[in-house]
């Protein structure tokens, strides 16, 4: 059974589900997701004109769609246009506070993205995902050292992104991605993949369905025009959270394997469940093995730091077992 992509009014408390979405307030240091648990985690873009000071200390960069960029000699002026106003950061904190732990690497990645708002996603995303593990693992989010897992196609070292344990408890392994409007990082004891996506263009829908599973594109054609855009997205969504998973990303052509509506035919071992992520945006997350027992979804509004990760909006509370398409 997947997670329903579903609005508010459907997310209404269920009998015994098999699945929970279950969107709980957060304590100030999040517990790790038990076995069988994944927590999936939205933020809000920022808003642009924040400005921050000087740029934290190099502490390795997580992405989950390649490494970051190398050392390009900008100046602090231009290192500035990476900061966002997300409610992550706090106005004369800078990224340098412990409560963004943003690295130089991370910081001239963000620098580096020819618009300026797109940076600031990226900032944000990343500040977000330190703030998150620094709670589960107990450690300031600047003290986070990220690595990449061998590449299961080649060995190389752009695989999945992995963060540096300290302790002898089990690996948490985590997933990131970001959208036009959206973020997303998800956090499971296990292997996980993660993608969310703005909902496409018709254009897009056109030009991009060719590079779907022969049986997808035939079931996207089935599919009404006027409900293509959103069924594109969500089997996009899946066959990226599925390759993030997997660590090879699209280096792995999308074709190759099928993410559609029959379950029985998607690839083995793997569960892959669509999320709700508000009406412009689709979003799924891929785990290794059996089914999740809970799937806990939280929103992270504009807040301060040291407030610890929020309440989730009003409007995506609730517990949901319906079985999407």
């Amino acid at each position: 059974m997947d997670i329903a992509h579903a609005s508010a009014s459907a997310l209404a408390p269920a009998r015994a589900p098999a699945h929970d979405l279950t969107p709980s307030r957060a304590s100030r240091t999040p517990a790790r997701p038990a076995a069988g648990d994944v927590h999936v985690w939205f933020v809000r873009p920022p808003r642009p004109g924040y400005v921050p000071r000087s740029p934290g200390a190099d502490a390795g960069t997580a992405s989950d769609s390649g490494p970051s960029a190398a050392d390009s000699g900008l100046s602090a002026a231009e290192l500035r246009r990476a900061a966002p106003d997300s409610g992550l950061l706090t106005p004369g904190s800078g990224l340098s506070s412990p409560d963004s732990g943003l690295s130089a690497a991370e910081l001239r990645r963000a620098a580096s993205f020819a618009r300026a708002g797109d940076g600031d996603v990226y900032a944000t995303a990343h500040a977000a995902l330190r703030r998150l593990l620094g709670g589960y693992l107990g450690r300031p989010p600047a003290g986070l050292t990220f690595v990449r897992e061998p590449c299961p196609g080649c060995s190389g070292p752009h695989g999945r992104p992995a963060v540096v344990q300290t302790d002898d408890a089990p690996a948490l392994h985590f997933s990131l991605a970001h959208s036009r409007g959206l973020v997303a990082v998800a956090v499971a004891p296990r292997v996980i993949g993660v993608d969310v996506e703005r909902l496409p263009s018709t254009g897009t829908v056109e030009a991009c369905a060719r590079a779907l599973h022969t049986r997808e594109r035939a079931e996207l054609a089935a599919v009404p025009p006027e409900e293509r855009q959103a069924y594109f997205g969500r089997l996009w969504t899946r066959k990226e959270a599925y390759l993030k998973a997997l660590g090879t990303g699209l280096s792995r052509h999308p074709r190759i394997d099928y993410l559609g509506a029959d379950l029985r035919r998607r690839p083995a071992r793997w569960t892959v469940l669509d999320l709700p992520a508000g009406p412009e945006h689709t979003a799924a997350v891929a785990v290794d093995g059996a089914r999740p027992d809970r799937v806990t979804v939280r929103w992270l509004p504009v807040h301060r730091p040291g407030d610890g990760p929020a309440a989730p909006e009003p409007a995506y509370a609730g517990t949901t077992d319906r079985s999407p398409r």
